[in-house]
């Protein structure tokens, strides 16, 4: 589909599209009904004008013509008619049976139809034709000469005079006319255009208003305002517009309150967690050394007692990462490390060397500047849910990326993948795309804070399905200057 310009589609433009548009076709519709009214009427004028003043000079001569007149006799007709309206340039042509006579030599009046010729033959009054031949106009009249009898009727005398008349002063005159017409036309669009002009800049003021305040407040400045002037549809719009910005803003400030209070309601149950939790981990860990000494009941309780402590123990320390984060104390501490090693280090430290396969460059083929403990749960976080929710074999992937340059992390797993339309919240916090999976070992909040540590990095975190099946995580790092150290925050 073709889209217009942008101009084009402005409101702006519409307006003076339309205004234009309307006074061009009220101004040609005018100028055209003006000019057939005043054509007609000036030919009409011309026509009864020529018309009479034709049929008074025959009957002036009537009189005096024979009841079967000759050659000469109508020779002196047309020389008599000619000559008494020779400013007028009168061509005439009187016809008798086979006989004719024309006021000039030579003339054949090719203005004359066959179809003029036999009204006048088969008619008693005058017939008139206008006709254009070559460019000019002429008009056209035929007149038989009819004697009256006692019963009050009219006997054709078999004797018809013709008359053509250039019509070149009726034609100049309705040139003018329209001319006239297409000058008033130009200005009559002009001032729509202007008048357009100047209403459509009254109409989209408030428009503008209110696109630029549409704007700051999508950028996220709520206490955004209208003035509201006037009583009209624009007026009540701005009006609107102000109620629902007051709504909003109410809305999200109360959002942000209650966002607030609860992260700073688990930033402080973590804390307060933290201490008793490590006593509780101290002595799991005795009873862990002493339950192969106790009763089976008693042994399982022990382990199961251990297993949701770490559990506990983990679920607190994302909340407290998850706080630094929303606090703006997370730090990177950047050193320049053998990614492939660290990869190897993170899965050995926690025993997942089988169901991985590992597709690394070479010892030393890889550096990068990271924050070596972030890097660590970014690794961990993805091959542990890949490990969880996924199937093996599991394929982790570590290569130099081109474009941009850094480098790429590839978690695949040949699982059944993630729903498409979870796609786009796998790293929200508490999130989990099953809802059957509401306990399981993860917090709920690894890919969060993967998310979280990636962007730290200056990098990005995605996650698809692949064609043959299972989920996709990908990671970009970009590429660091090579004096990057220690002890860089964000």
């Amino acid at each position: 589909m073709v889209r217009m310009p942008g101009a084009v589609r402005s409101l702006r433009f519409r307006l003076v599209a339309g205004f234009g548009l309307i006074a061009a076709v009220s101004a040609l519709g005018t100028g055209a009904l003006t000019f057939r009214e005043a054509r007609t009427g000036v030919l009409q004028q011309s026509q009864d004008t020529v018309v009479n003043q034709f049929r008074d000079s025959v009957d002036a001569l009537t009189p005096g013509i024979p009841p079967q007149p000759g050659q000469a006799e109508l020779s002196s007709l047309v020389d008599d008619l000619a000559t008494t309206h020779r400013s007028q340039h009168w061509r005439v042509l009187a016809t008798y049976g086979s006989l004719r006579a024309g006021s000039q030599p030579g003339d054949r009046f090719p203005e004359l139809s066959a179809e003029l010729r036999r009204s006048v033959r088969t008619r008693k009054v005058a017939v008139f034709q206008r006709v254009h031949i070559g460019g000019a106009s002429s008009l056209v009249v035929g007149l038989p000469v009819v004697h009256g009898t006692g019963d009050d009727e009219r006997v054709g005398s078999g004797l018809a005079f013709y008359l053509v008349v250039p019509q070149t002063t009726e034609q100049r005159y309705v040139t003018a006319l329209v001319g006239a017409v297409e000058r008033a036309a130009l200005p009559a669009l002009c001032l729509a255009v202007l008048l357009a002009l100047f209403v459509s800049r009254g109409v989209l003021r408030p428009v503008r208003a209110l696109r630029q305040a549409t704007r700051r407040m999508a950028a996220g400045h709520l206490d955004t305002r209208l003035n509201v002037n006037g009583s009209d549809e624009l007026a009540d719009l701005s009006a609107a517009f102000n109620e629902t910005a007051v709504a909003l803003e109410r809305s999200v400030s109360e959002l942000r309150r209650m966002e607030a209070q609860a992260r700073r309601f688990a930033a402080d149950v973590s804390h307060e967690l933290r201490t008793p939790l490590a006593a509780m981990s101290a002595v799991t860990d005795v009873l862990d050394e002493e339950a192969a000494g106790l009763e089976q009941g008693t042994a399982e309780a022990v382990r199961l007692i251990s297993e949701e402590t770490e559990r506990l123990v983990r679920l607190v320390n994302d909340l407290m990462e998850i706080s630094r984060f929303d606090a703006g104390a997370a730090e990177l501490h950047l050193d320049e490390i053998d990614l492939a090693e660290s990869v190897r280090r993170t899965l050995a430290a926690r025993g997942w060397g089988e169901g991985v396969e590992l597709r690394l460059p070479g010892p030393g083929d890889l550096r990068a500047a990271v924050d070596p403990r972030r890097f660590d749960v970014v690794v961990a976080n993805l091959v542990g849910n890949a490990l969880r929710h996924g199937a093996p074999p599991v394929t982790v992937t570590l290569e130099r990326a081109a474009e941009p340059p850094g480098a790429r992390l590839v978690v695949a797993d040949h699982g059944p993948g993630i729903a498409p339309e979870a796609l786009s919240q796998v790293f929200e916090r508490f999130y989990k795309a099953s809802s059957a999976r509401t306990r399981s070992e993860s917090s709920g909040l690894g890919l969060a804070i993967t998310a979280e540590n990636v962007r730290l990095h200056g990098g990005t975190v995605r996650a698809r399905n692949a064609a043959g099946g299972g989920a996709v995580f990908t990671v970009e790092l970009p590429e660091r200057p090579a004096g990057a150290r220690s002890g860089e925050d964000t």
